[in-house]
């Protein structure tokens, strides 16, 4: 029977490439985090290491997310016809639950027909939203890219049977209090970044504040 420890357990050992590349970005973040800790007198609080251990689960969220649609094909099961399971399934149902009736008309009539131009964006910047939380760097500008594509998913489903609308509309505010409050200067690369950066030109601060 499955259970939250079975899942992580699978998760971590799912066979494949994107596997190690996990491995890779989770041990990434958790070097820089000790070395944002040792090295910066600042970031040596219990809340810093609160922040980072928030961030780095749902950055884990996000990417077991990206795992069911991956490339070429954009599934996790490319046997089936196509339609029937992955990010093809997922984008036919939001053209029929759309909260909006321009969103269900740009899915129906540009996304789908279209699907292999569309499918690389979505699963992409998924991709790179979880590294950016796994890793601390530039979290305020995926934190609001991050909180959009929440949103997408938040509208387009608002009507299905099978989902909980409130369930994407948290991650919406999750993703914002990640933005606003700038969690990867919580022993992420973004503290280190910053800590370097003091003393710079203006226009790089400002260039820094709104991306980390």
């Amino acid at each position: 029977m499955d259970n939250p420890l079975v899942d992580i357990i699978h998760f971590l050992e799912k066979p494949g490439w994107p596997t190690p590349v996990f491995w890779v970005l989770l041990a990434a973040g958790l070097a820089v985090a000790v070395y944002a800790f040792v090295a910066i007198p600042g970031q040596r609080t219990f809340t810093n290491l609160w922040n980072l251990l928030f961030r780095m689960s749902i950055g884990a969220m996000w990417w077991q997310a990206t795992l069911w649609k991956l490339p070429p094909l954009y599934t996790d099961e490319p046997g089936q016809p196509f339609g029937k399971t992955g990010l093809a399934f997922w984008m036919i149902r939001l053209g029929k639950t759309a909260a909006l009736q321009i969103q269900a008309d740009f899915v129906n009539h540009i996304v789908l027909p279209h699907f292999y131009v569309f499918a690389p964006a979505v699963y992409g910047l998924e991709v790179l939203t979880a590294a950016s939380l796994l890793l601390g760097l530039f979290v305020r500008l995926w934190g609001v890219i991050g909180a959009l594509q929440a949103a997408n998913l938040w509208l387009g489903l608002y009507n299905d049977y099978y989902n909980w609308p409130w369930t994407y509309f948290f991650i919406v505010i999750l993703m914002l209090i990640f933005a606003v409050h700038r969690f990867g200067r919580s022993l992420g690369f973004d503290a280190v970044i910053a800590a370097r950066a003091r003393g710079r030109g203006g226009f790089a601060r400002l260039l820094l504040a709104v991306v980390s």
